[in-house]
């Protein structure tokens, strides 16, 4: 029905409990899904993630028939300055959304770029080997759990919001494994260009989430803002890209009972551009 390496995340449905979330996505003809982990954004994963509970959502996917391309999670901010009691949590924060990511299958847990705040805590050179810091020690933890480590980047709400900090991130993180996840909704309400992105970015992209913007907002439902699908998808195309897509409509301009309907339409409409 849609096309073989587009799914959609979890978040798309996050008004939902996890399993009907699931449904959802199923009935509606997806195969794969982006697991939403987010405190706050999408609560599809309990925060504390004890065995049993990595254990509980694993069990409650599989039952589902979705396969998961990639677990979105979030271990804090990652230009903080941690004492050892904090980093001591995170690491175990992180380890449990690893064996989550490998319990369910997933390829990567996807990780932000930072903290939900562009100011630099100390200065943007020493944020910047900070966040990638803990982006290459999260993926040698993860190659442990059998899956790799993604990071979206550029994300407007982030530190690296913009595609200066998402190049100069990009630079420090070069030959880590450390993959990049493209958003089409963060690359335009950041009032940057596809083709710079992808410029900058050239064969280093790992993941693509889908979702319309204007400039300042990113929440739009595809076909209702200014992000250039096509373009974007036909340079992808142009040079190879050979992984999957992903539909993450958190959106605020359809009702959740219009909210099916639009995943849909937004789907078939991306299944023609790929």
């Amino acid at each position: 029905m849609f096309h073989s390496r587009l799914g959609c995340s979890s978040i798309s449905f996050r008004h939902q409990e996890l399993a009907p979330a699931l449904r959802t996505m199923k009935d509606l003809g997806f195969e794969e899904i982006d697991l939403g982990a987010l405190p706050g954004v999408c609560d599809h994963v309990p925060y504390s993630l004890d065995p049993e509970a990595v254990a509980a959502v694993a069990a409650e996917v599989s039952a589902s028939g979705l396969r998961v391309r990639s677990v979105n999670g979030d271990i804090g901010d990652l230009n903080a300055v941690l004492d050892a009691d904090a980093r001591s949590a995170r690491t175990q924060h992180l380890d449990a959304l690893l064996a989550l990511a490998a319990e369910t299958g997933a390829r990567a847990l996807v990780l932000p770029c930072g903290a939900l705040d562009h100011t630099p805590v100390r200065g943007l050179d020493e944020d910047l080997d900070t966040i990638a810091g803990q982006l290459v020690n999260a993926s040698e933890r993860a190659a442990g759990f059998g899956v790799e480590l993604w990071t979206e980047s550029l994300h407007f709400l982030r530190f690296c919001w913009n595609l200066e900090r998402a190049g100069l991130l990009a630079d420090r993180l070069a030959g880590s494994g450390v993959g990049i996840v493209m958003d089409f909704s963060h690359i335009t309400a950041a009032g940057e260009d596809v083709h710079a992105y992808l410029d900058r970015h050239q064969g280093r992209i790992s993941h693509v989430h889908l979702r319309d913007a204007v400039p300042g907002n990113i929440n739009l439902s595809i076909g209702n803002g200014a992000a250039d699908f096509a373009v974007g998808l036909k340079r992808l195309a142009a040079e190879g890209y050979a992984g999957h897509f992903s539909l993450e409509l958190e959106t605020r301009d359809v009702t959740h009972d219009e909210r099916p309907a639009a995943a849909a339409k937004a789907a078939s409409f991306i299944t023609d551009l790929i």
